[in-house]
């Protein structure tokens, strides 16, 4: 996976964060179970929610994985 451009962006104000592979965006993640599949199904190497929240190669923006709600 390390050649891959993993961004996780900021919890949108309804919940659910944006998620970017190389630039191409795969759809709103609201929650680690979310990203796990949306990363599997770009072809890149996550077993599990574990796996992808202790992920170096992932950059999360606006906090970390256990972030997934936006302030109102």
């Amino acid at each position: 996976m390390a050649e891959h451009r993993v961004i996780v962006f900021p919890p949108s104000e309804g919940g659910g964060r944006r998620v970017q592979v190389n630039g191409e965006t795969l759809g709103t993640a609201f929650s680690l179970h979310d990203l796990a599949v949306f990363l599997e199904r770009a072809g890149l190497d996550c077993a599990d929610e574990l796996d992808v929240a202790e992920s170096p190669v992932i950059e999360w923006h606006g906090g970390g994985p256990e972030v997934w709600r936006g302030t109102l």
